[in-house]
């Protein structure tokens, strides 16, 4: 079951925005041959203004955003289903997180861990501090809950990139040290399909697998706000990605921060498409 949450937490309508439609007009649902839920249209942030308690932008909206997605997500696992959610950007996270239980393991494949908060983000995305906010260390007000939502030792973050500044440093400095990590490097040097092969067969409860397409190296897909050089692959991700994605366990997916903006010509949405076939048929 496919469902659109496209939540930029610029506040800016930036491309992102426009990911899931553009990625349903390059033959999404009919390359899985999935079932449509359409959009969920609170999913939306229109102010780009910093709140100034919080460091957040539109924290207001995105709590009501947050709220939207987990209602959805949550009656779609509820009816049995298996959502597959289309940013938007990571900002989506927390609300998906609200509708699971808190003992989920989260596979978080990101080129960033996304563990900044309201003081810390130089932009004040929420989508810099969502990892954090889900785990109890990013500011209540970018989800409108005080507690984590999910057991931080449970939590897998995967192919992220060393500290290259100040800002990237601080970032690292805050990850909780229960959270499981395997960079970029490490994860090659493991093989991503052996890490992938372990974590789907190697843990019990359920668990939920969140892709930032900006973990994927730039040379193969530049059409992201954020690019990372010395990632992964395609073929690196559709091995780490192919059995955490077919896990028995797996609640659902999330697949956030396709920027159509920056593909003129489609034809990184069209590759989108097929890898994303490729690992979930």
């Amino acid at each position: 079951m496919v469902v659109d949450a496209p939540l930029d937490s610029s506040g800016a309508r930036r491309g992102e925005e426009r990911a899931p439609a553009a990625l349903r007009r390059a033959g999404l649902l009919d390359a899985l041959a999935a079932d449509d839920d359409g959009q969920i249209d609170e999913a939306r942030l229109r102010d780009p203004n910093r709140e100034p308690a919080s460091g957040v932008i539109d924290a207001a909206g995105l709590v009501q955003a947050g709220a939207a997605i987990s209602a959805r997500i949550g009656g779609l696992i509820a009816d049995g289903h298996r959502p597959l959610v289309l940013g938007g950007d990571c900002a989506i996270l927390p609300g998906i997180c609200r509708a699971l239980p808190r003992t989920t393991e989260l596979w978080f494949v990101d080129a960033h861990p996304d563990f900044l908060d309201g003081a810390t983000s130089p932009t004040g995305e929420a989508a810099d501090m969502d990892l954090s906010v889900v785990t109890g260390h990013g500011p209540a007000a970018a989800i409108g809950v005080d507690d984590a939502l999910l057991d931080p030792a449970r939590v897998h973050l995967l192919g992220h990139r060393p500290p290259t500044d100040e800002d990237s440093r601080v970032e690292a400095a805050r990850i909780d040290p229960a959270i499981h990590q395997v960079p970029a490097a490490d994860l090659l040097r493991l093989g991503a399909g052996a890490v992938g092969a372990g974590l789907a067969g190697g843990g019990d409860g359920p668990a939920w697998l969140h892709l930032d397409l900006d973990v994927v190296d730039p040379r193969d897909l530049p059409a992201v706000t954020y690019p990372e050089p010395d990632g992964p692959r395609w073929a690196d991700l559709v091995a780490l990605v192919t059995p955490l994605a077919r896990a028995d366990r797996l609640l659902g997916m999330s697949v956030t921060d396709l920027n159509p903006d920056e593909d003129p010509d489609g034809r990184h949405t069209r590759r989108v498409v097929e890898v994303l076939a490729q690992m979930l048929a």
